[in-house]
C-alpha cells in the first residue's frame, strides 16, 4: 500500500493574494481538492502539510473530505519542504510526496511511479529552455544528483532535465535519512532534495521517471493559474463531448468540474455551467449562465441566467430571462422576466417584463402559478400570491392578490388624455 504527503504549507507570495496559494480555484474546486482527490485513489492514507493560514484550508477541505490527516508543519524549528516531512509519520511501506499546488496531476500518471523497482523514483521534465530551473544529473538511467543552477558547471547547465517535485519514496528510506538532514544553506532551510543526495551516497537506487509538464504543472501566479485552469477546461469538455455532448467554439464555454451533462445536450458559445448543474437533453443557447440548477429536455437562452435551487422541465425559456430558486415545468417565458422564488405549471407563458416580486427587503416570499396561465406583458406578481389554473392576467397589471380559477386578472388606472399638452409643454405651436 501507499501512503501520501500533500506540500500545501506554504504562503505562496508569488500569488499576491490575501488567500492561501491552495485555496486558488480552477473550475470552481481549490487547487488542493484535485491533489487530494487523486491522492484518494491510490491511498487509504492522505497526510496534508499545513501551516500558513491552517485554519482555513483545515475549514475548506472538511467541506469535501473526512478521512484526510492534517499535520501543521513545525515551521519555526524546521523550516522547508524536508523541514514539513520531518512532522509526518506515514503508515505503509511507499511514500507519494505530491505538491498541494499541482491540480493537473492524475491518479493515472501517479500509479506509473509505483511501477518502477527504485528506493526512490522522482519526477523529471524535459524542457527546451531549462533556465532557471536545478538540473537533475541521469546517469545509466539513474539519478546521481540534483544541483541548483547557480551551482553548476557548464556541462550541466545543458542538462535540459529538471526536478517535477513528485517523489515516491521507501519509508525506510526517508526514516533513515530525514534526522540526517541539516539547513546549513543560504536560505537556512531543510530540502527535500538532500534525501536524494544523502541516498546516492549512500548507494541507495534512485530512478527517474519522465513527465509531461501539463500534467505536473505547478501554479505559483496568477498568470499559472490562468494556464492551468485552461488545461483543465478542455479536458473537461472533452470528457463531455466524447460521452455525446455538442459544443460550438468549446473553447470560449465554461464548466465546472462539478457539472454534469447527461444525454444529447447541445451548447452554443459563450456558455457558463457553474457548480453542480444537471443539463438533461437540454439545448443551451449562446451566452446562457447556468448556476447549481437542473435543466431536463428545455431550451435556455440565448442570453439566460438561471440561478441556484432552479429546476426547469420541459421548457422554453428566452433571452434576457432570469430566473432563481423557481420550478418551472412545461412553461414558456420569452424574454426579459425575472421570476425568483416561484413555481410554475404546465401550459402557462409568461409575457416579456414579468416579474414575481418576491422581496420585500426583509423577507422572500414564493410565487404559485398553476396551469394554463396567460401572463400578459409588464405585469408585476407580488408575493405571496397564487394565480389558480387557467387565469389570464392582463397585460401592464400590478397583482397582489390571488386570482381564482378561470378569471381575468386585470391592475390598471385608466387611461386619460390632456388634449394640446405636448404643445403647451414644449412651448410650440401646432402644425
Amino acid at each position: 500500500m501507499l501512503s501520501v504527503i500533500i506540500m500545501a504549507a506554504g504562503k505562496g507570495t508569488r500569488m499576491k493574494s490575501n488567500l492561501p496559494k491552495v485555496l486558488h480555484k480552477i473550475s470552481g474546486k481549490d487547487m488542493l481538492f484535485y491533489s487530494i482527490k487523486e491522492a484518494k485513489k491510490l491511498s487509504n492514507d492522505i497526510n496534508v502539510i499545513v501551516y500558513h493560514q491552517k485554519e482555513k484550508v483545515i475549514e475548506t477541505m472538511k467541506k469535501y473530505f473526512d478521512d484526510i490527516n492534517f499535520i501543521t508543519q513545525d515551521h519555526e524549528n524546521f523550516p522547508g519542504t524536508g523541514g514539513a516531512i520531518k512532522c509526518c509519520n506515514p503508515k505503509n511501506d511507499k511514500v507519494f510526496i505530491l505538491n498541494g499546488d499541482m491540480p493537473l496531476v492524475t491518479s493515472e500518471e501517479l500509479q506509473k511511479f509505483d511501477e518502477i523497482d527504485a528506493d526512490i523514483v522522482m519526477s523529471v521534465i524535459k524542457l527546451n529552455n531549462p533556465d532557471g530551473y536545478g538540473r537533475v544529473v541521469i546517469e545509466n538511467n539513474k539519478v546521481t544528483k540534483i544541483v541548483e543552477q547557480k551551482d553548476a558547471n557548464q556541462e550541466e547547465l545543458k542538462i535540459k532535465f529538471v526536478n517535477a517535485g513528485v517523489y515516491l519514496i521507501k519509508k525506510e528510506i526517508l526514516d533513515k535519512f530525514l534526522p540526517l538532514l541539516n539547513n546549513n544553506n543560504s536560505q537556512k532551510e531543510y530540502y527535500l532534495t538532500d534525501i536524494v543526495y544523502l541516498a546516492n551516497k549512500a548507494r541507495n537506487s534512485i530512478k527517474a521517471i519522465e513527465v509531461k509538464e501539463e500534467d505536473f504543472k505547478g501554479v505559483n501566479s496568477k498568470l499559472d493559474l490562468a494556464n492551468a485552469e485552461l488545461i483543465h477546461q478542455n479536458r473537461i469538455k472533452e470528457k463531455w463531448m466524447k460521452k455525446g455532448v455538442i459544443m460550438h467554439l468549446p473553447q470560449t464555454i465554461f464548466i465546472d468540474d462539478d457539472t454534469e451533462f447527461i444525454g444529447e445536450c447541445e451548447i452554443e458559445s459563450g456558455c457558463v455551467f457553474k457548480g453542480k448543474s444537471i443539463i438533461k437533453e437540454s439545448f443551451i443557447k449562446a451566452n446562457t449562465v447556468i448556476e447549481e440548477a437542473v435543466i431536463t429536455n428545455s431550451e435556455i437562452g440565448p442570453m439566460a441566467r438561471i440561478r441556484p435551487k432552479s429546476k426547469i422541465i420541459d421548457s422554453k425559456i428566452g433571452n434576457f430571462v432570469e430566473i432563481k430558486k423557481s420550478t418551472l415545468n412545461d412553461v414558456k417565458a420569452g424574454h426579459l422576466s425575472y421570476l425568483g422564488d416561484a413555481d410554475i405549471e404546465s401550459g402557462t407563458n409568461v409575457g416579456a417584463g414579468t416579474i414575481t416580486c418576491n422581496y420585500d427587503g426583509v423577507n422572500k416570499y414564493k410565487t404559485k402559478i398553476g396551469k394554463n396561465v396567460f401572463i400578459g406583458s409588464d405585469s408585476q406578481l407580488v408575493a405571496p400570491v397564487v394565480i389558480e389554473d387557467d387565469v389570464m392576467i392582463a397585460a401592464g397589471s400590478t397583482i397582489t392578490k390571488d386570482v381564482k380559477s378561470g378569471d381575468l386578472a386585470i391592475s390598471r388606472n385608466k387611461q386619460k388624455s390632456i388634449k394640446g399638452f405636448f404643445y403647451k409643454f414644449f412651448n410650440k405651436d401646432k402644425k
